[in-house]
């Protein structure tokens, strides 16, 4: 069995983890990729600045490692990857893809660590969120500005609960605004967010809906479709905000999980979700559309929510959360957002109120209710 060895390393470089995506990187995926798009191992070589001995020695390096022949080459042709080596980078992808949020939440934990060892003046602000594509343009434009964004990605529930347990700064969370007071989303959220004692600082409203293989071959229509035999569907976790709106869904429509295929099935993140679709190991799932997109998937929008940031009212005068909130209702920022398709903007940064932004909490009655 193969075993995993992970490093770590110092890097000023905006291309390095602190400035965007978290990278885990292994120079034999690098090259296959670098044959696969050339066809040939001296272009190879050459777009990685190697040399073609240095290449071709790593190329059966790696083959004697493996067991596995790599590359099918023969002379006058397009150099290209055996079926073992395509399945290789495919589970790379997969894998990259499933872990990428927990390789970003810890190059996040050493980078605070460090970031407090190296800057006196270095802001850190912790977050637990649930996962979003705009989160990671956020830590960058945060880092931009003297503050470290410590985020690590849980359920919205799960964030929620560290929260309140004094683990976090801020909790991001979504919900819609789809359902009544006896709703499951209502009963869910309800356990952990307190009137007057938690405030809600507004990031974006996003559509999710059904991911499905490019042209919908399938003919996925909506969310009764996933009881049809032949659909085998991909879940989110239990904890998490997708989840919850997931069995929200059903209830609302009368789908009986227990006649959908897949449904014990989960993934943790919306990346996830979209390449085991993209993967054929799915035929749909839920999760946003930006998320579709960037796999090549189709998309059936259902329902848009909201994403906010969470946290105790006492916390919106740290430092780092009133730079949060001025980046957030910052030109640059909605331009950063917009680019990402299916979100929509009202007014980030703006602070605001349980009962002013879940509508449910205007059922509780005066007698119960706590000044917010």
């Amino acid at each position: 069995m193969l075993r995993i060895k992970l490093d770590y390393s110092f890097s000023r470089s905006k291309d390095a983890a602190g400035g965007g995506a978290a990278h885990l990187d292994n120079p034999l995926f690098a090259l296959l990729s670098a044959i696969r798009r050339t066809g040939s191992i001296g272009k190879a070589a050459r777009s990685m600045d190697y040399s073609y001995r240095h290449v071709w020695g790593e190329l059966k390096r790696w083959e004697t490692e493996l067991q596995h022949p790599l590359i099918v080459w023969e002379k006058g042709r397009r150099a290209r990857l055996t079926p073992f080596g395509e399945k290789l980078v495919w589970a790379e992808e997969h894998a990259r893809a499933r872990i990428g949020p927990q390789i970003q939440s810890l190059a996040s934990e050493l980078e605070s660590a460090f970031a407090v060892a190296f800057d006196d003046h270095a802001h850190v602000l912790t977050a637990q969120a649930s996962h979003d594509l705009a989160l990671p343009l956020l830590k960058e434009r945060l880092a931009s500005n003297g503050v470290h964004l410590d985020l690590q990605y849980s359920g919205s529930l799960d964030a929620l609960a560290a929260l309140s347990a004094g683990s976090c700064l801020l909790a991001g969370f979504h919900v819609s605004d789809d359902h009544g007071p006896a709703s499951v989303t209502a009963k869910a959220f309800k356990r952990h967010l307190v009137p007057g004692r938690h405030k809600l600082i507004d990031f974006a409203g996003r559509r999710q809906g059904l991911m499905v293989a490019r042209r919908n071959p399938k003919g996925i229509r909506g969310l009764a479709d996933l009881m049809r035999p032949d659909i085998r569907f991909i879940n989110r976790q239990r904890g998490s905000g997708t989840r919850v709106e997931i069995e929200q869904l059903f209830a609302a429509q009368g789908v009986d999980a227990e006649r959908v295929t897949g449904f014990a099935n989960e993934e943790s993140t919306h990346l996830a979700v979209a390449t085991a679709v993209a993967s054929g190991a799915a035929d749909t799932g839920f999760g946003i559309e930006a998320a579709a997109l960037r796999y090549g998937l189709d998309f059936v929008p259902l329902i848009t929510e909201h994403y906010y940031l969470a946290c105790l009212k006492e916390t919106l005068d740290h430092p780092a959360v009133a730079s949060l909130v001025k980046i957030l209702a910052s030109a640059q920022w909605r331009a950063d957002a917009a680019a990402l398709p299916g979100y929509s903007l009202g007014a980030p940064g703006a602070v605001v109120s349980l009962t002013r932004a879940l509508p449910w909490y205007r059922y509780r009655s005066a007698k119960h209710a706590r000044p917010a």
